[in-house]
């Protein structure tokens, strides 16, 4: 810049000495001045500005070195949560494997008056409600519990929860822990109004649907601290999704009541194993009715 300032200087003395010039060429020199000129104020203003970037780095780098313990200790704190959920993820998964281990069949999870209570339940919502007395899981069908691709319990199930949830209150159940689970089968949720209702895929909707089971026995004074809520999308099938039975089967939500008393804090929401994007042939859309092959129609999720 200064060697253009002089360069700039000597046009201009040089046109003193030389005396009288054709207008011609005073132009041509003046134009040549002018331009030099703007290049120069245009050089300094980068020059400026490359000043200020500098700047503003180097009091950023300034910040982050006096920060640098505050932005450490949150990336420590933000460790600490993942690895206390992944333990709670695991204990969850452990103890539902656990509760499903248990032979069918075999001798009831449960006392008898409350295996009793659950029985009648049962057998009093057939269409509703299946109840596996060895493994004391009350297993409610989606297909009937819930609108296609939906998460809001309907008015039958929502009435059917809320005995339910006498029975979970009374002297014979209200020491155990409960561990809700929703499940589907596997076939993608593509209806653009579920996935607009925030049911992005099967692990938001069997997530929803527990979700919505649980808040329905909170309502009906089931302790918070009772409960934990989990989403399997397909992952724990109960049967085959080759066939549109298998799928019906696989479509649901589970009450595992838990031998164990209950604990001190609230139990954790979580979610399933890492997901599977495998899907069957001639898979049932979730998001309207299906037609069986002797025209009656099938609910799905």
């Amino acid at each position: 810049m200064a060697r253009m300032a002089r360069f700039i200087g000597t046009a201009v003395v040089g046109i003193a000495l030389t005396g009288c010039v054709s207008q011609e060429k005073y132009n041509a020199l003046k134009l040549d001045r002018d331009g030099l000129a703007e290049q120069l104020a245009k050089a300094q203003a980068d020059a400026s500005s490359a000043r200020a970037e500098a700047d503003s780095f180097k009091n950023q780098l300034g910040l982050l070195g006096q920060n640098s313990g505050g932005l450490q200790g949150l990336v420590t704190n933000l460790q600490n949560q993942n690895t206390t959920l992944q333990a709670q993820l695991d204990e969850l998964n452990r103890r539902y494997a656990e509760a499903m281990n248990r032979p069918a069949g075999g001798v009831s999870a449960l006392p008898p008056q409350l295996t009793n209570e659950l029985s009648a339940f049962a057998a009093a919502n057939p269409d509703l409600v299946d109840f596996d007395a060895a493994r004391g899981i009350v297993k409610f069908k989606s297909d009937v519990t819930f609108a296609s691709g939906d998460a809001t319990v309907t008015p039958k199930a929502k009435e059917a929860i809320g005995r339910f949830a006498s029975i979970l209150n009374s002297p014979s159940a209200s020491g155990y822990e409960l561990m809700v689970a929703g499940h589907t089968d596997n076939t993608r949720v593509v209806n653009p109004n579920t996935v607009r209702a925030g049911h992005l895929d099967n692990w938001y909707l069997s997530a929803h649907r527990a979700i919505t089971v649980s808040k329905e026995l909170f309502a009906h004074s089931v302790s918070l601290q009772r409960v934990a809520v989990v989403g399997y999308a397909d992952q724990r099938p109960t049967a085959s999704n080759s066939s549109p039975s298998g799928q019906q089967q696989n479509r649901r939500v589970e009450v595992l009541i838990l031998p164990t008393t209950v604990h001190a804090g609230p139990a954790p929401v979580a979610s399933g194993s890492p997901r599977n994007s495998a899907i069957k042939s001639k898979p049932m859309n979730k998001d309207s009715a299906s037609v069986k092959t002797d025209n009656t129609p099938v609910l799905n999720k």
